[in-house]
């Protein structure tokens, strides 16, 4: 008890005895005195004490007038009140007591049976404030758990030990349709209606079942509630056993979540994963899994599965020139088409831009590869109407068959695409199966090009240089700069077997560079010596392609310190044409540098003279194709004719390659070529062997 805590107000008008009643009390409490009864309420309303120790005669108002005062009072009706009397007034104490008084102290005043009275009243107060704030911070405790349950978003039931709701929360009602006055004293799983959400079967609440097994459980896997009105909701939750302070079990709460939404979101972001957003079929990823699904269920059944790899063809270029939104319409036309062909039972998936797989699992009851391929070519072939015009489409089927050539779904995909591109190779519009032979092709592909990056990464590349003759008196002062590759016993590659490679894998323009830098180099030593040389080099259409071409020309043609009139760079019709502006672009910028410009193959290729004007052309080359007969065939020395009739014409510098014979050595320098170049007066040979033979001259033996 603390004296500096408690209060007691003490009032008599005998100054003694107020004396020895404050002598006995202050040492418990804080004491105010009041001498006039007509002051005594007003004190102690404004002191609020813990106690009132209250005189009954007194001159202006008795104590029992002050204490009728007091329970009158709202405020201090609650202040105990002990009366001061004598030992000799019954009287006076029993309408004391029926004013609420508490006790007595008796006159003459005994400050040790007062102090008792005092302490052991003022103690029983303490104890009553203390259990009222208890109570309040208890109740308080309460309001807010139970806030804090009706708040929270998951739905929370408790049961007591025999499977009775004692309570329930306002989500836990809503999902069970159940209010909280119908809720409790039902059984729990009268209330929670819990089906699995495949077969429909009455699941155990995992509640009676914590109350089972004395431990946390978490609900079935799968599981929905189905509430009072007959709502379907997927649930998750856990429920735990209710253990009291002395160990005993008095029942369990289920805690569970509404998660339908969460549940379908995830069936939906499945389905983006799995599936092309544009066609809305299988993608690669599903595709593979199913190839995987497929390949195990053969163990058993000892059937074939067929993997066929279709591609549109020519769809870049429609893509290109008609817009990415004509292009989606197309593959999406073609998807409808291929999934009415495929049907059902096979699996029809988008693994590209503009590529499909079919995935074909009953080949052994009849449901052949090649049928299917058949019918997939004749549905890619009928016209599709885009904007009132019809454009005529084909695809590339490549087909892979499981086990026959293929042991896992990785090595299915990759014949499957080799066996595709066999038919790009015949032509398009047609189907392949892999095949032993392609399967060589294939390996022999792979084994070049890493031949070939090895070469280019450890500058192992030879150059050859093949001469060029001046028909007018045979003399040697430029040459065509050819590559080569050794393998590992030294037998030469020729440029036939991995330039069309280093095209198709991007390794032209780091094989181009190293060309242009050896032929600069020779150049270059021509040059140390007083001699005036020409080279002319290959570029490949990929070339032209990169912006940034004519830049690094000039760096190189800097670099080795030559005149860029010492460099010729001979283009085909096809590379002019690949990209018409780009390429006159990149053209008219290595001319403003020095370069000479030949266009090289003429006549083989598919532009019109008209587009040739554009470019800014210095050479023009025959090509081999058209001089190998002209020495028979009169329709080839007419062409031979006319296209150095064009080429003078235009002002044009005339080299004729392919020359075998004297006949066409003699008939193109009647016709006025410039230069030529063949078997008949060099083979190309090795720049060493070069630099000795001709540097300084040369003539036809």
């Amino acid at each position: 008890m603390d004296n500096e805590t408690q209060k007691v107000v003490i009032i008599d008008d005998e100054p003694t005895t107020l004396l020895l009643l404050e002598s006995a009390v202050e040492s418990l409490a804080k004491v105010v005195t009041v001498s006039q009864s007509a002051n005594a309420f007003s004190v102690i309303k404004a002191q609020l004490p813990d106690l009132v120790v209250l005189d009954i005669s007194m001159p202006e108002l008795s104590g029992f007038e002050v204490c009728k005062q007091l329970k009158a009072c709202p405020e201090t009706a609650a202040i105990p009140v002990i009366f001061v009397t004598s030992h000799s007034d019954p009287e006076n104490e029993h309408v004391a007591l029926s004013l609420g008084a508490i006790d007595f102290i008796s006159k003459p005043i005994d400050i040790g049976l007062c102090q008792m009275r005092v302490r052991n009243h003022l103690t029983i107060q303490d104890q009553k404030t203390k259990l009222a704030r208890v109570n309040h911070e208890l109740e308080a405790e309460k309001k807010q758990l139970a806030i804090t349950l009706k708040s929270i978003a998951d739905g929370v039931i408790s049961i007591n030990a025999a499977g009775d709701v004692t309570f329930i929360n306002p989500v836990a009602q809503r999902l069970t349709g159940y209010s909280e006055t119908e809720a409790l004293g039902k059984p729990i799983d009268e209330v929670m209606n819990l089906r699995d959400a495949s077969t429909n079967e009455r699941l155990l609440n995992p509640a009676l079942y914590a109350l089972e097994v004395m431990r946390p459980v978490a609900m079935s896997y799968n599981a929905t509630l189905v509430s009072r009105h007959n709502q379907v909701f997927r649930v998750e939750d856990t429920a735990s056993p209710i253990i009291d302070e002395d160990g005993q079990l008095s029942g369990a709460v289920i805690v569970f979540q509404d998660v339908s939404e969460a549940i379908e979101m995830a069936v939906k972001m499945t389905h983006l994963t799995n599936h092309d957003q544009l066609t809305g079929l299988p993608n690669r990823v599903l595709l593979h899994d199913r190839i995987v699904q497929a390949i195990t269920r053969c163990f058993t059944s000892k059937q074939s599965i067929a993997l066929l790899l279709i591609d549109i063809d020519n769809f870049k270029y429609l893509n290109d020139s008609l817009g990415h939104q004509v292009g989606d319409y197309i593959i999406a036309s073609i998807a409808k088409r291929l999934a009415k062909v495929v049907g059902e039972s096979a699996t029809l998936a988008r693994v590209g831009g503009d590529e499909f797989a079919c995935l074909l699992t009953e080949i052994g009851s009849g449901y052949s590869a090649d049928s299917i391929a058949m019918a997939c070519l004749q549905a890619g072939r009928e016209p599709i109407d885009i904007d009132g015009k019809a454009h005529q489409l084909s695809l590339s089927i490549g087909i892979s068959l499981y086990p026959q050539d293929a042991v896992n779904a990785e090595e299915m995909m990759r014949h499957a695409d080799s066996a595709m591109y066999r038919s790009k190779s015949k032509g398009k519009d047609t189907f392949s199966f892999f095949s032993k032979d392609l399967q060589h092709a294939m390996h022999h592909r792979v084994e070049m090009e890493i031949k070939l990056r090895n070469a280019i990464e450890n500058d192992s590349l030879a150059i050859y240089l093949q001469p060029k003759y001046n028909f007018d008196d045979s003399t040697v002062l430029s040459a065509e700069s050819l590559v080569r590759m050794f393998d590992e016993n030294g037998k030469v590659i020729g440029p036939d077997e991995f330039i069309p490679l280093a095209e198709e894998t991007g390794l032209i323009h780091q094989l181009g560079k190293q060309v242009l830098q050896k032929s600069c180099e020779f150049v270059a030593k021509c040059n140390e010596l007083g001699q005036d040389f020409k080279v002319a080099v290959n570029v490949a259409a990929k070339q032209l392609s990169n912006p940034g071409f004519a830049k690094e020309v000039a760096e190189i043609i800097n670099e080795a310190g030559i005149a860029a009139s010492s460099i010729e760079l001979e283009v085909t019709e096809s590379a002019l044409m690949h990209d018409f502006e780009q390429t006159r672009d990149i053209l008219n910028d290595l001319a403003s540098l020095g370069v000479t410009i030949a266009l090289d193959d003429f006549g083989t290729g598919y532009s019109s003279l008209s587009y040739l004007r554009q470019f800014p052309l210095n050479v023009l080359k025959i090509d081999r194709s058209f001089v190998i007969d002209m020495d028979k065939e009169q329709q080839a020395h007419d062409i031979v004719t006319a296209i150095v009739h064009l080429a003078l014409s235009l002002e044009l510098t005339i080299v004729a390659e392919g020359i075998e014979t004297q006949s066409h050595f003699a008939a193109l320098k009647a016709l006025g070529c410039h230069l030529g170049q063949g078997y008949f007066m060099c083979r190309p040979m090795a720049m060493a062997d070069f630099f000795t033979k001709f540097i300084d001259d040369c003539q036809v033996a």
